[in-house]
């Protein structure tokens, strides 16, 4: 199965600011941005996938007529630090989180763990439908690490080391676990 995963695209937050699950709207590129992703992708999908929240189900609609919408695509949640600033939070809660991401969540927030365990059960779920040759993911820049840590056996913190940018797409080869390509 080969398996098309993008981010979604810009949103209207100021630069600096940390957002997560909060549902954020989209910047006015929106339909630029639309249109640079479907001359970039092939077309019909036997699935597509998005995130629930607004800036993937936005661009997933755009792309396909029935999205499966699961919970397991969303953002890592930054609980109490959904839309501060970065430079607003304690700098000792942050600073500690950031050497520590994936085993400290911020505060009523989640671990990474937790984000790369729902990715990893998805994966592992849409793997095991024989059905799909071609399936498309909508989802975020968090969501899309913990792919490239499934798929190459690294470490999350090494994970975040790989820059994901607005129009990338990530192509998969389920069958071997191979990236075919990232554009």
């Amino acid at each position: 199965m080969e398996i098309y995963i993008i981010r979604h695209t810009s949103v209207a937050v100021p630069k600096g600011t940390c957002y997560g699950q909060y549902d954020v709207d989209l910047a006015d590129t929106f339909l630029d941005e639309v249109i640079d992703y479907q001359q970039k992708l092939p077309q019909n999908f036997d699935a597509v996938y998005s995130s629930p929240l607004k800036r993937c189900m936005a661009l997933a609609e755009q792309i396909a007529n029935n999205v499966i919408m699961d919970e397991r695509l969303q953002e890592m949640n930054f609980g109490n630090w959904e839309m501060k600033h970065w430079n607003d939070i304690p700098r000792e809660e942050s600073i500690n989180w950031s050497q520590n991401f994936d085993v400290i969540s911020p505060p009523h927030g989640e671990t990474y763990q937790e984000v790369y365990n729902r990715v990893f059960d998805f994966y592992r779920s849409l793997k095991a439908n024989h059905s799909y040759d071609k399936v498309l993911i909508v989802t975020h820049a968090g969501i899309i690490r913990c792919f490239w840590a499934i798929i190459l056996e690294l470490k999350l913190k090494n994970a975040f080391k790989i820059p994901i940018h607005f129009g990338e797409v990530l192509v998969i080869d389920s069958t071997y676990d191979l990236i075919l390509q990232k554009s």
